[in-house]
């Protein structure tokens, strides 16, 4: 796999780039329930197989871990507060004109496409779960983008937010910066990122090959 300055650059968007757990947390009234609601919504997604609506997920989600009735719909309702982590916008200016940039994310084309306009970002593709027809880390939706950019996966780098994007990435050969801003266990089974930080300071160097 090269090690050299990639052609295109790949980032989850909803954890990578986004806080959606401050937002989910404060619909749900506490982190606690806003952790729950978004471990049952995870584990929904990753059994679905086909996709499945991703509102209706939440939906599902929220019903299952006894939020209020309404709970998806203001999630909804706020969806254009999701705040960008800070140093994200920094990161990505740093990378545009050096490199294609792309966005893949569990997510329905319409609200995908409303998270990815929080950044000041031209993105050249945004791949969704729902144009994919399956959710990740099914390889399926990383390879969408790779083939929308035209890139092969030994040319591309991908900036992770979860660790099932391990899963994927893996098995599509993408090496892997993971932001794990909120301090993740790595799941069970999952191969390590080639570099894992709390931060997206060092992705710049990294992708240079000056971390390892």
């Amino acid at each position: 796999m090269t090690t050299t300055f990639p052609k295109a650059v790949l980032f989850d968007l909803l954890t990578a780039l986004l806080d959606s757990w401050t937002l989910w947390n404060d619909v749900a009234g506490s982190a606690e329930r806003g952790r729950a609601w978004r471990a049952e919504y995870l584990r929904l997604t990753y059994g679905c197989g086909s996709y499945v609506p991703y509102e209706q997920l939440v939906r599902e989600a929220a019903m299952a871990t006894g939020l209020a009735e309404g709970a998806a719909d203001a999630l909804e309702a706020r969806w254009l507060e999701l705040p960008p982590w800070s140093g994200a916008q920094a990161a990505l200016d740093a990378l545009a004109g050096r490199t294609k940039l792309g966005v893949v994310t569990n997510c329905s084309i319409r609200l995908g496409r409303q998270a990815a306009e929080r950044l000041r970002t031209q993105w050249d593709c945004v791949v969704t779960a729902e144009e994919a027809g399956c959710y990740k880390p099914d390889p399926r939706p990383y390879r969408q983008a790779l083939a929308a950019l035209g890139v092969t996966p030994g040319e591309a780098a991908f900036v992770a937010g979860s660790g099932y994007d391990l899963f994927g990435t893996s098995a599509v050969g993408l090496r892997t910066y993971w932001h794990n801003r909120v301090g993740l266990a790595r799941p069970d089974g999952a191969p390590p990122a080639a570099l894992e930080r709390p931060t997206l300071d060092d992705l710049l160097p990294w992708l240079e090959g000056r971390l390892s």
